[in-house]
């Protein structure tokens, strides 16, 4: 990982230094930010590690640890909590047996919440990686799910 590490932050070199742009590039090739890596990262950019670490730590959708094979964020947004995204959120609890934020045991699913997918027309709205899933009903997961196993 840390010849990766490496790669992509050559790839940021000679730019201007914008931390969330590179925190963004690890996530999207490695899957989350590795904690190793934020010394790195802030001596590539000519910062300190507290910045790196504060840019970390504000974005709720930058993870410092790898998710499962399948990302499923559920959308937590109004519309969605008008149309009862707590009970789909609940059933993928239950049905995976995790928390927010857990990986299921094997390491297929990672959970989470999103604060607004952006398909308010169609909500409850949940994602399982790129794939946008509207209008889901909590009896229609598991054959969702059954797409990514």
């Amino acid at each position: 990982m840390q010849d990766q590490v490496k790669e992509i932050l050559a790839g940021v070199q000679g730019q201007p230094p914008n931390i969330l742009k590179t925190l963004l590039a690890l996530q999207e090739r490695l899957g989350h930010v590795p904690v190793e890596a934020i010394s790195q990262i802030a001596h590539t950019l000519h910062t300190t590690t507290a910045q790196v670490a504060g840019v970390l730590s504000y974005y709720p959708d930058l993870r410092v640890t790898a998710p499962g094979r399948h990302l499923i964020r559920v959308c937590m947004g109004e519309s969605c909590y008008a149309n009862c995204c707590g009970r789909l959120l609940r059933e993928l609890q239950d049905r995976l047996r995790i928390d927010v934020g857990e990986t299921t045991a094997g390491g297929r699913f990672t959970l989470d919440t999103m604060s607004c997918a952006g398909n308010c027309a169609v909500s409850p709205t949940m994602m399982i990686d790129r794939d946008l899933y509207g209008r889901v009903l909590p009896s229609e997961l598991e054959t969702v799910l059954e797409r990514y196993r």
